[in-house]
C-alpha cells in the first residue's frame, strides 16, 4: 500500500467542508452533533443490547441450537446489516440525506421489538423481526459515522468517534443490566423485555429527530454516489489496503458471544449471569473510549488499531488456560479494550480516505467487508467447535489473527508512518 496518511492527501484539503459549523458548542473537545449523535446510539443500543444479550442464552440453552446452527444464525444475525449498509450510504450521499436515512433505519429497529413481541414463540416471525431489527442496523451505522466525521475536524477525528462510541457504549452497559433484572423479576419473560426496548428505542429516535442537524455543504466536483462510485474507491490504494486489512483481520474475530460460551464451558460461571459478561466487556469500552481516541490522534491510528487486535489475541491465549474469576475480570478488560482501539478508529481512518462526497457509501462498503468477514468468521468458529471442540477452534483462530497482525504491520506502515 502505499502511504495512507494525510501527508498524501492533505486532511486539511480533503476535508475543508466536514470541519464543524460556527455556532457548534464544544464539549468533551467535540461539536454538540456528535454528542447528539452519542445520546441518539445511547439509547438506541440500550434497545438493542436488552435484545442481543439474551440471544445466547435463549438459543443455546432454550432452544437447543448447536453451536454450528448458532454460529449461522450469529453470523446472518449480524451480517445481514453489512449488506445493508451500502445501499443507505449511496441514497444518502446522493441527496445528503444522512439523518433522514439513518433516521428511517432507527426507526425500523424500534418497530422490530414490537414484531417481536407480537410474533412470541414463534420462531419465523421471531427470526423475520431480528434480521429486521439488523436491516436497521445495517442502514443507519455508516451514515451516523459519516455525520461524526462530517461534523468534526480532521485532527480531532479519532476524539470525536470515541466520545461517541462512550456514549454509544454506556448503553450497552445498561441494556444488559435492564434485561437482567427484568429476567431475574420474571424469569422467560421476554415479552417484557421486548416492550422496555421498543420504548428506549422511541427515546434515541426522538434525540435523532429533534437535535440531530444535517451536514449539508455545497457538492464539490467528483463522482456522484452511485454503486459503481463507491466501488471505484477500490482504486485507492489507501482505501483498499483498509478493506482488505479489515476483512482479513475480521475472518478470525471470535463473536463475543462465541467467547462467552468458551468461557461458560471451560468454567463453573453460572448460566443466569450470561447477560452481564457483555456488561463487563461495555465497561471496559466506555472507559477507554475516549482517553484511546486522542491517543490515537497523537501516535497515530494505525498503531492503535493494531494494538486492540494484539489485546485480542491476548484474550485467545487466556481462553486457553485455567479458567475462574480473576481471568474473567482480565478476559472482559481486554475485550473492552479491544474495541476501544478498533472499532471507532477504523471509521477514523477511513474519513481521511474517503471524499466527502461518497463518506457514507465509503464507510458503508467497508463496513459490508467487515459484515460479511464477521458472518464468515461465526460459521466457521461454530463448525469447528462441533467438529473439534473450542479449544481447537480457538488456537486454529489466534494463528489466524497473529498472521494477520504481522500482515497489518506491514500493510498499514505503522512503522515509518502515521495514518491520520
Amino acid at each position: 500500500m502505499r502511504q495512507m496518511y494525510p501527508s498524501v492527501r492533505p486532511a486539511a484539503v480533503l476535508d475543508v467542508a466536514s470541519r464543524p459549523e460556527p455556532g457548534d458548542g464544544p464539549a468533551f473537545g467535540v461539536g454538540g452533533n456528535v454528542i447528539a449523535l452519542g445520546f441518539t446510539s445511547f439509547f438506541t443500543d440500550v434497545s438493542s443490547e436488552m435484545v442481543t444479550t439474551i440471544l445466547p442464552i435463549y438459543l443455546v440453552f432454550q432452544l437447543g441450537l448447536s453451536q454450528f446452527e448458532f454460529g449461522l444464525f450469529n453470523g446472518v444475525y449480524f451480517g445481514i446489516s453489512g449488506l445493508m449498509s451500502v445501499v443507505g450510504g449511496i441514497i444518502a450521499d446522493r441527496r445528503q440525506r444522512y439523518k433522514e436515512v439513518a433516521g428511517a433505519g432507527y426507526a425500523l429497529s424500534a418497530g422490530a421489538k414490537l414484531g417481536l413481541l407480537a410474533a412470541g414463540n414463534a420462531p419465523i416471525p421471531a427470526s423475520a423481526m431480528l434480521f429486521s431489527d439488523r436491516v436497521g442496523k445495517g442502514v443507519r451505522v455508516a451514515l451516523r459515522d459519516a455525520l461524526i466525521s462530517l461534523s468534526s475536524s480532521p485532527e480531532r477525528l479519532g476524539t470525536a468517534f470515541g466520545v461517541h462510541r462512550a456514549l454509544d457504549t454506556a448503553g450497552a452497559i445498561a441494556g444488559p443490566i435492564i434485561a437482567f433484572l427484568i429476567l431475574r423479576a420474571a424469569p422467560e419473560a421476554y415479552d417484557a423485555v421486548f416492550v422496555v426496548s421498543f420504548l428506549v428505542a422511541l427515546l434515541g429516535l426522538g434525540v435523532l429527530v429533534l437535535f440531530v442537524q444535517n451536514r449539508r455543504q455545497p457538492r464539490r466536483d467528483g463522482p456522484r454516489a452511485t454503486l459503481r462510485s463507491a466501488l471505484e474507491l477500490f482504486r485507492d490504494r489507501d482505501f483498499r489496503a483498509l478493506f482488505v486489512m479489515g476483512m482479513f483481520l475480521g475472518l478470525f474475530t471470535i463473536a463475543d458471544a462465541f467467547i462467552y460460551l468458551a468461557f461458560e464451558h471451560g468454567s463453573s460461571f453460572q448460566t443466569k449471569y450470561f447477560p452481564l459478561l457483555y456488561v463487563g466487556t461495555a465497561i471496559g469500552y466506555v472507559a477507554l473510549a475516549v482517553p484511546i481516541g486522542r491517543l490515537a490522534d497523537r501516535v497515530g491510528r494505525a498503531r492503535v488499531f493494531l494494538a486492540g487486535y494484539a489485546l485480542l489475541l491476548g484474550a485467545y491465549v487466556l481462553l486457553l488456560g485455567t479458567l475462574g474469576g480473576g481471568q474473567l475480570i482480565v478476559l472482559l478488560a481486554a475485550l473492552g479494550a479491544f474495541y476501544a482501539c478498533t472499532d471507532g478508529i477504523l471509521a477514523a481512518m477511513a474519513s481521511t480516505v474517503v471524499d466527502r462526497d461518497r463518506r457514507a457509501s465509503g464507510l458503508a462498503v467497508l463496513t459490508t467487508g467487515v459484515a460479511l468477514s464477521g458472518f464468515v468468521a461465526s460459521l466457521t468458529f461454530g463448525w469447528i467447535w462441533s467438529e473439534w471442540g473450542p479449544n481447537a477452534t480457538i488456537r486454529l483462530f489466534a494463528v489466524g489473527l497473529a498472521a494477520g497482525l504481522l500482515t497489518g504491520v506491514f500493510a498499514l506502515r505503522v512503522r515509518t508512518r502515521r495514518f491520520g
